[in-house]
């Protein structure tokens, strides 16, 4: 079976209800340590940087990254910092995508 960050996100067309407790618990389980569910509707992660240049260049690969999945985060830049925020505005909470999209900025 594929690993997360082997699948591709699809389209998610509303209509689909979004995890809760136990599958974003499962889903949770194969993300990298950082990782954290706010109200069974985000997932976030702050990543930290040696400078400004090295935040701006990690942001910079996971918008290119976003852009090939066709799944965009939320991105929060600062001097040595990036925070993510992932959820599918279209169903008001998480996806199988956004564990998809995670588990491939793991690997940025």
């Amino acid at each position: 079976m594929a690993t997360l960050a082997e699948k591709k996100c699809t389209p998610c067309q509303g209509g689909v209800e979004p995890l809760k407790s136990e599958q974003l618990t499962q889903r949770m389980k194969v993300l990298e340590p950082g990782w954290r569910i706010v109200d069974e509707k985000r997932l976030e992660r702050e990543f930290s940087f040696k400078d400004f240049k090295q935040a701006l260049d990690f942001v910079n690969r996971v918008g290119e990254l976003a852009e090939a999945e066709g799944h965009h985060p939320d991105l929060y830049l600062a001097y040595g910092k990036v925070g993510i925020t992932l959820w599918t505005h279209k169903i008001g909470g998480l996806h199988d995508n956004d564990f998809i999209l995670a588990a491939k900025i793991d690997r940025l």
